[in-house]
């Protein structure tokens, strides 16, 4: 096919000839880029930032913002859990000793006792033990960081009695080192295996060290943009996991995809040179049109008005475009220098060249029957599906740490021994009422199901709030119901009412709002963009069919085993809560969706270029699944590997995100594109590159072509 240089094809071309002219200048530009882009990264995990679950616009966040503001008060982030030998009323002395050390240390709000407040529901049920909670000042991050201070200082034994931190600020710290160790951990495991995988996928040392190369590079990239964002706005610390994994996982998938074809323009006969260019303007493209696919479904992300998300949206799209950048810009200009040597010392050659014709016989095999194996297959996936319509969901707590950690077992402490929610009370602000609208009131909280208790707080002129405690613990269906109900109860004036369980049911409320417009993004950018790519109206909607499919499946495994507990030994031990962290599932169908799509390029651009060589649909489909059968497994066996380093941290959520996202990269790359692809195309036959004739005419002149 002639290309301009003004299509994309020319584009990469003329770039392809410009590295090789420039070949040595472009590596030490590449190697300067690494250098100082790891040396300014290195300081990245101590920009990032602890928390960002919640919205300025949440009525709990302001709520708990009016709190502090006007009455100096709020639901507590820092909690102690106090243990003494016998009754807690007999050491009233210590107790409030230790209430006032910690009300007197800067970064501290407020604080408040058993001993200094008398409220029974910060007594345990034995007597044994009581609590002392805290409301800490600042950020997300000061807010850690003082929790952290404070659990060193105040944890372990004084006065005879022993005392152990716990709450959101002490667990969203030690979230923060567990997830920095876990990085560490998560790159020794992944960066070996992966080059034993590329090693056997390549026969060639070289060959299998080179995306490895490429994703060293992109890692050090990755870290030198965490930094960058945290300049313009807050980042997850879970960026530093989840982006770093995506970065070397992308890295690598489309090196292996870019040597893949350089390797077969060589054996086709073509020189140093021309095979370059070739790679570049065909797999190249594919490789740019992956990223863009990838970006877009991140992007729906931003929907999101959390920074969780949003950030990991930003950090995730730009990591995307460097590694597409780094495989199309450092790649060239290496195999330049190696040339043929590239295939030197080869152990596996013959048994590669034995295995060639595998994935041909399967896509054949398939065909053959295509109604019953994509039946089959999809009723696999359908009911490894079914375990997601019983899915609960909740927000993450002490239960996220280790079974061994501190704030874990205080936390435990707070759930079996204080049944009266002290440590997490529903809190209801009253800022016109006076005092005694608002004793009236709470005397209508009262009577509610679901209240233990109600006191109230300050009440003046300028009005009031009230604590009010729920049996039910604050992350379940029931405190929900509790939130609800309190808001739907006549208040007055206005009324703003906070505290966990509010923050769980804003959280729900929000993401119900955004999720239609989250999945609008996706589907419209992925159904445009496949069209540009294929010519087609047909392949983009099979694809999201089966990608939805595929994915829900993986969420069905994630309920199984991490709501219900059932396999954990296969993942390592954690805390079931018997509920998903609310935004997890949402953050991994955007990934996840960008990884399939991501596949579907690579299979489809193979077909697709056979189809337009010989216009046989049949044909087209085997030889495409050989050519990239092979390659599409250990790229998904890439990836899976550096995901399932991710799930070996300790926190459960990473776990959960970790085993997810390599579940359904897995079955993406087994049952949809070795069993259902081949088999709806054959179904559908020619049907498949169809398009309106405005369409088709609209699709020569402005399409992604090569």
């Amino acid at each position: 096919m002639t290309t301009s240089t003004t299509a994309p094809g020319g584009a990469l071309s003329t770039l392809a000839r410009r590295l090789l002219r420039h070949r040595v200048r472009a590596l030490v530009l590449a190697a300067f880029f690494a250098v100082l882009a790891g040396v300014f990264g290195s300081g990245a995990a101590g920009e990032l930032s602890s928390g960002g679950y919640t919205a300025p616009s949440f009525e709990s966040v302001r709520a708990d913002r009016m709190l502090a503001d006007r009455f100096h008060a709020g639901a507590p982030d820092f909690v102690l859990v106090v243990r003494a030998g016998d009754d807690v009323s007999a050491h009233a002395a210590a107790g409030t000793r230790l209430t006032e050390r910690l009300a007197t240390t800067p970064g501290v709000r407020f604080a408040h006792s058993y001993w200094t407040t008398g409220d029974p529901a910060l007594r345990s049920a034995d007597g044994r033990s009581a609590l002392v909670v805290a409301k800490l000042s600042g950020d997300d991050t000061e807010i850690s960081h003082t929790a952290r201070a404070l659990a060193k200082d105040l944890g372990g034994r004084h006065d005879g009695l022993d005392v152990l931190a716990t709450g959101s600020a002490t667990v969203n710290e030690e979230a923060d080192r567990q997830s920095a160790a876990d990085l560490t951990r998560a790159e020794l495991i992944a960066a070996p295996l992966t080059l034993l995988i590329l090693l056997v996928a390549f026969g060639s040392l070289a060959a299998a060290a080179l995306p490895v190369l490429i994703g060293a590079v992109t890692v050090a990239g990755t870290l030198a943009i965490l930094r960058l964002l945290t300049t313009v706005t807050p980042v997850s610390i879970f960026g530093l996991n989840i982006a770093t994994a995506l970065g070397f996982g992308l890295a690598v998938d489309y090196s292996l995809f870019l040597v893949t074809r350089y390797r077969e323009e060589l054996a086709a006969g073509r020189d140093t040179a021309e095979a370059i260019v070739t790679m570049l303007r065909t797999a190249g493209r594919t490789v740019l049109f992956s990223a863009v696919t990838v970006g877009l479904s991140l992007s729906a992300l931003l929907v999101f008005p959390i920074y969780f998300l949003r950030s990991l949206a930003f950090a995730g799209i730009a990591v995307v475009a460097l590694a597409a950048l780094a495989s199309i810009l450092v790649l060239p200009p290496v195999l330049a220098l190696l040339g043929h040597r590239l295939d030197r010392f080869d152990p596996f050659a013959r048994l590669r060249r034995h295995r060639f014709g595998l994935w041909r016989r399967l896509a054949v095999r398939v065909m053959r029957r295509p109604v019953l194996v994509g039946a089959s297959a999809a009723t696999v996936l359908v009911a490894l599906a079914l375990p997601f319509g019983q899915a609960q969901f909740g927000l993450l707590d002490d239960r996220v740490l280790p079974r061994d950690s501190p704030a874990q077992i205080a936390g435990d402490a707070v759930r079996t021994e204080f049944p009266g929610g002290g440590a997490a009370p529903v809190v209801v602000v009253l800022p016109d009422a006076d005092p005694p609208a608002v004793a009236a009131y709470a005397q209508s909280v009262a009577g509610l199901p679901g209240t233990a208790r109600v006191d109230i707080g300050a009440s003046s002129g300028q009005g009031g709030w009230l604590s009010v405690a729920s049996a039910a613990e604050p992350n379940s269906a029931a405190a929900e119901e509790h939130v609800r109900a309190v808001r739907a109860l006549p208040a007055p004036g206005p009324a703003l009412v906070g505290g966990d369980a509010a923050v769980l049911t804003d959280t729900k409320d929000m993401l119900a709002e955004r999720i239609p417009w989250a999945a609008l993004i996706i589907v419209v950018s992925m159904l445009v963009l496949l069209f540009l790519f294929s010519g087609s109206v047909v392949i983009p909607l099979k694809q999201l069919v089966l990608t939805v499919l595929s994915l829900t499946a993986s969420f069905g495994a994630m309920v199984y085993v991490f709501q219900d507990g059932h396999l954990k030994w296969l993942v390592g031990d954690f805390v079931h809560t018997g509920r998903l962290e609310v935004t997890v599932p949402i953050l991994m169908f955007c990934i996840a969706f960008g990884l399939s799509m991501d596949y579907s390029v690579f299979l489809l651009s193979r077909i697709r270029e056979e189809y337009l060589a010989h216009g046989d649909n049949t044909r087209a489909v085997a030889a495409g699944l050989e050519r990239t059968g092979r390659l599409v497994s250990a790229a998904a066996l890439v990836v899976a590997v550096v995901l399932a380093a991710v799930a070996t941290s300790g926190l459960s959520v990473l776990k959960l995100l970790g085993v997810g996202l390599a579940l359904a990269v897995l079955v993406d790359a087994t049952l949809v594109r070795g069993l259902l692809v081949p088999s709806a195309m054959r179904l559908l036959g020619a049907v498949n590159w169809w398009a309106p004739a405005r369409l088709r005419r609209w699709h020569d002149r402005f399409g992604l072509h090569d």
